[in-house]
């Protein structure tokens, strides 16, 4: 059986840690060249470019901001010369800052919201043109069940990955007249930064919550979201899969 994205080229954002970094070497693995951009840290960049390499794909890594819209457009421009239009994309940038709803500072509030909400504008609609003309794509969001579930999480946090719900709803029915598939993962609490940085408390509850007693691994993610985007999945639309080992369930 043919490889899920044999032959295509994707663009992941957030691509150097987490469930990002999973994602692009699982869609390397399954037959994708992948670019992807990252923040700060250049010595995760050249690792995960090694790991895509490794199975002999092409990688390209861009150390820029998802809210930079001048710059993703740029971006957007410069893979299309190198490789061609771009035909997955995932929107897997995210950051939180545990607080209280009382306590967080209008910073911190506009920094959650502009990054995990801003991002979407600027990441998508590049990409999105090219795939408007070529008739065909896949986008994939990774959201939050902290947007579904009533959960101890951070307001701006939840409010921000709800927003991503709205936007995959929405543009899916716009953009399934063009050939163009947009879904979600709603993901539970998994071995990344992020989930570190949750209160010790809500991790124990979680992990003695949740089915399968543990958080989940990236890479069990990412192997759903190259399913997702592949056209094997040809007849999903707008919708949110929730992959948390069954913490709400």
């Amino acid at each position: 059986m043919a490889l899920l994205l044999e032959g295509k080229r994707a663009f992941v954002s957030g691509g150097t840690r987490g469930i990002g970094a999973a994602i692009c070497e699982v869609f390397a693995r399954e037959g994708a060249d992948v670019a992807f951009n990252y923040h700060s840290r250049d010595d995760l960049a050249e690792d995960v470019k090694g790991r895509i390499e490794a199975h002999g794909r092409r990688a390209l890594g861009y150390k820029i901001s998802v809210t930079d819209r001048v710059g993703m457009k740029h971006i957007a421009r410069e893979i299309k010369e190198a490789w061609g239009p771009i035909q997955v994309l995932v929107n897997n940038a995210a950051v939180n800052k545990p607080d209280n709803f009382a306590t967080t500072t209008d910073k911190s509030w506009d920094w959650v919201v502009e990054t995990n909400v801003g991002s979407l504008f600027a990441v998508t609609k590049p990409f999105y043109k090219q795939m408007l003309r070529e008739r065909h794509g896949h986008i994939l969001n990774i959201t939050s069940v902290g947007a579904i579930r009533s959960l101890p999480t951070s307001v701006h946090y939840a409010t921000s990955k709800a927003a991503m719900i709205g936007f995959t709803k929405c543009l899916s029915r716009e953009a399934a007249n063009f050939g163009v598939s947009v879904n979600a993962i709603a993901a539970g609490i998994f071995d990344t930064d992020l989930g570190h940085s949750l209160p010790e408390r809500l991790i124990q509850m979680h992990d003695f919550w949740v089915p399968k007693g543990r958080k989940g691994s990236p890479s069990e993610l990412a192997e759903i979201a190259a399913f997702m985007t592949s056209d094997r999945n040809s007849f999903m639309s707008g919708e949110v899969v929730i992959v948390d080992g069954g913490a709400i369930t």
